[in-house]
């Protein structure tokens, strides 16, 4: 009996400290570029030894790539597509036979806004994003953000 407790209480302490792991945090900024137009910036720093997938992931990835959506807000328009700025690294797993873009450290995530009016608004939604290291994933992850503009 005492053998079944020690056991259930280590799953249980190791399953909370898996469930509190989060390696990687998040940053929102704005810089304004023109009259109007900002500059939004999702930036993602990473615990050494993790890495953060790229948008845009090869035919043979098995990566979830880190997507963007924004809330519709009649104050502000899109203004391409979110572009990422960083080290992109190509990994590639011989054993799997799958490869991915990802990012290790940081990658600053970035969207064009442009403004109607001179008042102030923000720039709503959710990202999601999956994060690995050299021997495992972690399930993907939903972070909201609410990014002041103007």
């Amino acid at each position: 009996m005492k053998k079944v407790f020690t056991l259930a209480l280590l799953l249980t302490v190791g399953l909370m400290s898996f469930a509190q792991t989060n390696p990687v945090s998040w940053k929102f900024t704005t810089k304004k570029i023109a009259d109007k137009t900002y500059e939004v910036h999702l930036t993602a720093t990473m615990e050494s030894g993790w890495h953060l997938y790229s948008q845009t992931q090869p035919e043979d990835a098995i990566a979830m790539p880190t997507t963007f959506k924004f809330t519709a807000n009649p104050m502000v328009t899109l203004d391409g597509a979110v572009k990422e700025k960083g080290k992109m690294e190509k990994f590639h797993d011989a054993k799997l036979g799958a490869s991915a873009n990802q990012y290790s450290k940081t990658v600053d995530f970035v969207q064009v806004v442009k403004v109607k009016t001179s008042v102030k608004t923000s720039l709503l939604g959710e990202l999601t994003f999956q994060t690995c290291d050299d021997k495992k994933c972690l399930p993907p992850k939903k972070v909201p953000f609410n990014i002041p503009i103007g």
